[in-house]
């Protein structure tokens, strides 16, 4: 598969429509093709495209440090050190990366604002391009030779590579070629019109170097990474919330139904007990009633409660299940229903109610039965009786 590396222009200037250098190589690392063209048109297909990075020379802060022989955590926590006397402005606010301890000491770091980083991962994200690599711009050139050293110019910067970890970018003057002229090591020149008496490489050296092993894409990266984060929470927290309702639904409905269950059982456990109950319609309190009337000594303390409570339940049906509760007192039958208690409009229960002798009257938010009186039982007889002849 193809790989495709891109030179970027100030990070500052950056946009989707910025002309970017660009170089497409084959898996063996080859130049296939080179061109200049948007950002915005490096994609290709609807599949988002993988890409390395490499940086312009004004935005490549690279450099190397000297280190003793130190585990890895010791590295990290030197080059943090190091880098804090290296960069201009509050360390916090900057993404540092650093490679490995090589064989002469030295260790390459970089570092680059982090608000640079994720501006630079949203704007890639954008474009639907995918970044694998983000590195100081020497690191696109070949690879030397030990004991050659790589340069390339791009604007007013020299690049040079002498390693696969060690770049560096210098300002356009004459010093950094006298300096690696003094240090013994042979420049060759990438490009055309090589100064004499350099070496020069053909221009695909320009792109077709080997990236180092650490670089500067974690943070871009990261911040993505992070975005996604806070989709996948909010998609879990709204998966638990639904959850949560569910389960409180079913427990309620659970509930509801041991309530029924257990109000059932009472029913029945009180009409075993107290046989001479002809309908219980309270279970708690009809138990309690029965058991002071038993406690008092009355002869028959059920005659003028169960005849209303029989009554009460053959007359009025619709209050099944429905009663919040109940009193009994000189004769009279109070029940008290609970609010959402529907009235019916029916009076022909009434009229049952009075042929055997019964009235109920509706009180608040319940009924009171009691006897009818005798006058008024007569005359409810006569009225009958006339009807009938």
């Amino acid at each position: 598969m193809s790989r495709l590396r891109i030179g970027l222009p100030p990070l500052a200037q950056l946009s989707l429509h910025s002309p970017v250098a660009f170089a497409r190589l084959d898996r063996a690392g080859r130049v296939l093709e080179v061109g200049n063209r948007a950002l915005a048109q490096l994609r290709q297909g609807r599949q988002a495209i993988a890409l390395e990075c490499y940086l312009h020379p004004v935005d490549s802060l690279l450099t190397c440090i000297e280190l003793p022989p130190l585990p890895a955590a010791r590295i990290k926590a030197a080059v943090s050190c190091a880098a804090q006397a290296l960069i201009l402005g509050p360390s916090e606010s900057m993404h540092v990366a650093h490679g490995a301890r090589d064989a002469q000491g030295q260790v390459a770091l970089s570092w680059l604002p982090k608000t640079a980083l994720q501006a630079l991962g949203r704007l890639l994200q954008q474009a639907g391009l995918k970044l694998e690599g983000l590195y100081p711009a020497p690191y696109a050139l070949a690879v030397p030779e030990p004991g050659q050293v790589n340069l390339c110019r791009v604007d007013d910067y020299w690049l040079l590579r002498q390693s696969i970890e060690q770049g560096s970018v210098q300002p356009w003057m004459d010093e950094p070629l006298a300096q690696v002229h003094a240090s013994e090591r042979e420049l060759r020149w990438i490009g055309d019109d090589a100064p004499a008496p350099l070496q020069a490489l053909s221009a695909v050296h320009r792109w077709s170097g080997k990236p180092p092993a650490w670089g500067l894409h974690g943070g871009a990266v990261a911040d993505s990474a992070a975005a996604k984060g806070w989709g996948r929470a909010l998609g879990s927290l709204a998966l638990a919330l639904l959850v949560w309702v569910v389960g409180l639904n079913l427990y309620a409905s659970r509930e509801a139904e041991q309530g029924r269950r257990l109000k059932t059982q009472m029913s029945q456990r009180v009409q075993q007990v107290f046989p001479e109950l002809p309908v219980v319609l309270n279970p708690l309190q009809q138990a309690r009633q029965q058991l002071a009337a038993r406690q008092s000594g009355a002869a028959d303390p059920s005659q003028g409660f169960a005849n209303l409570v029989r009554q009460a339940g053959n007359a009025m049906p619709f209050i099944a299940g429905s009663v919040q509760g109940l009193s009994f007192a000189n004769n009279r039958l109070q029940l008290e229903l609970l609010a959402d208690t529907p009235n019916s409009a029916d009076d022909a229960w009434q009229q049952a109610l009075a042929k055997a002798g019964y009235s109920a009257q509706h009180q608040g938010n319940g009924w009171t039965l009691g006897p009818i009186a005798a006058p008024v039982a007569d005359a409810l007889e006569t009225v009958t009786e006339d009807d009938h002849e």
